[in-house]
């Protein structure tokens, strides 16, 4: 099974947002850079994601996610009302996927302070300097490391 991170802004979707939503369950929409992209594409039903709230006061991982559904044109690059519409995406040939995430666990909020201190997870990407993307592969090794985190 592979792991990943993925981030998103509170104030647009939060992991209590998701605890709301019908069967616990979202389309991981607004994604708009080519690397996120490709990695959604490449998700797995049923594999593991850390559910991280960036762009906020206090960032950091706030739950566990699993991939519900396989990658599917995010219907927000076709709406002119949408912040994520893209006017140059066809229909026929969608740019922008993105794939449905259900709630595993709401976890403690794991502080990106308190993910900078441990050892174990000095190799994240997420971590790495200059890194903005909004999802990121997460090893095994970091995956069992960051869970003790969330205990």
């Amino acid at each position: 099974m592979r792991y990943w991170l993925m981030k998103s802004e509170p104030d647009e979707f939060s992991i209590d947002d998701l605890v709301r939503a019908r069967g616990q369950t979202t389309s991981w929409f607004g994604v708009r850079n080519y690397q996120a992209r490709n990695y959604m594409r490449d998700m797995k039903v049923g594999e593991r994601a850390l559910f991280y709230h960036s762009s906020c006061p206090e960032p950091g991982i706030a739950g566990i996610v699993e991939i519900a559904k396989l990658a599917h044109p995010d219907v927000t690059q076709f709406d002119p009302k949408s912040p994520y519409y893209d006017a140059k995406s066809p229909r026929d040939n969608p740019r922008w996927w993105n794939v449905d995430v259900r709630l595993v666990e709401k976890t403690r909020l794991v502080p990106l302070a308190a993910m900078r201190e441990d050892p174990a997870l000095a190799t994240m990407v997420t971590l790495r300097r200059g890194n903005r993307l909004s999802i990121t592969p997460v090893t095994p090794e970091e995956w069992k490391a960051a869970l003790k985190h969330t205990r």
